[in-house]
């Protein structure tokens, strides 16, 4: 629900790539990651193709269960973003790439010809914010020592993706590498290399009724997972989503017992009490009433990018004090 792009990465290319295996064996040579037929024969072409789909079905497997995990970040920031953190991470891997392939033939003297195929780069773009934006929940600990998390699945994953080929680790640095420079904002990538609105317009009037999917109910949602993990992650999703909710709705009610303000004593209520045996009789002073809450208006141009109205955008920021993540998953539940 609210990820058709990571639905239709995972169904086209797999079902691509399972055809060129089983079926159309001799069509593979136009999807390799030919970095020779690049260079000096100018096949531009090699570089949508080697680098969108799969010829290792191994590989396929690996990176269509990271996109299904990965999915949180486009239900989290909308498909257009997503799509942009994507198309800016592939451009970006595929420059590195060729960087990398130099810079090893220049210092260790080995000539690479040819990468593995499919869309790896990308994917390995994506560990950096699930790195740094995705909360680690301990799950359990085996021999009491070694912890594991609703994000080990995830790693061993991509430790297993990156183990699948001998120059694969360059896919893996050149993916990490842009998905740092586009995360962090280097240069003003995500500025540059960002999807157009008419563009993102024109898949959601084309292709996203095709992938989209309707919204699960409650009984499907919790407990209906493959595993005992998934289960668990499903009932800490739910469960964050209430947490989330809840704290909005009580933003909310304050504001509009003080006129709309956000009231910041709320993180310190014993002092506040401490303070005023008197409470529930005193009536705060002009004073006394913090000043509104500033909005980021480039948070406020994401939230439209995203589709949701300036008024929307504004209100929710000041509820969730300026936290776009908070802002974006309650427009998402309204």
């Amino acid at each position: 629900d609210k990820a058709p792009l990571s639905k239709s990465l995972l169904l086209v290319p797999s079902a691509i790539s399972i055809l060129l295996t089983l079926l159309f064996q001799h069509y593979q040579k136009f999807f390799a990651y030919n970095l020779q037929a690049i260079k000096e024969d100018f096949q531009i072409w090699r570089l949508v193709c080697g680098r969108t789909i799969c010829l290792d079905l191994k590989d396929t497997f690996c990176s269509s269960l990271l996109i299904y995990n990965f999915r949180i970040f486009e239900r989290r920031y909308g498909s257009r973003k997503f799509s942009s953190f994507l198309l800016g991470a592939w451009m970006l891997s595929a420059l590195f790439d060729l960087l990398l392939v130099e810079i090893t033939q220049y210092i260790f003297g080995i000539t690479i010809n040819s990468l593995p195929s499919g869309f790896l780069g990308p994917v390995f773009a994506l560990f950096v914010p699930f790195y740094s934006s995705i909360p680690r929940v301990q799950v359990t600990q085996v021999l009491g020592h070694f912890s594991i998390t609703n994000k080990t699945l995830v790693y061993i994953l991509g430790l297993q993706l990156l183990t699948s080929g001998s120059y694969i680790w360059i896919l893996a640095l050149s993916g990490l590498v842009s998905g740092i420079c586009y995360n962090s904002s280097i240069l003003k990538v995500h500025r540059i290399l960002c999807v157009p609105t008419w563009v993102a317009k024109i898949f959601s009037w084309t292709l996203e009724p095709i992938f989209s999917s309707a919204e699960p109910t409650n009984e499907v949602r919790v407990g209906m997972g493959a595993t005992v993990d998934i289960q668990r992650q499903q009932r800490m999703e739910l469960l964050d989503r209430q947490i989330m909710m809840s704290q909005v709705a009580q933003m909310r009610r304050q504001r509009q017992q003080q006129g709309g303000m956000i009231n910041w004593n709320r993180l310190f209520p014993p002092l506040r009490h401490r303070h005023n045996a008197n409470y529930q009789d005193h009536r705060p002073s002009e004073q006394d009433i913090p000043p509104p809450t500033e909005v980021s208006e480039e948070q406020v141009a994401r939230l439209m990018e995203m589709g949701f109205s300036r008024g929307d955008a504004l209100e929710a920021l000041r509820a969730s004090n300026n936290d776009l993540n908070v802002a974006t998953n309650f427009l998402l539940q309204h």
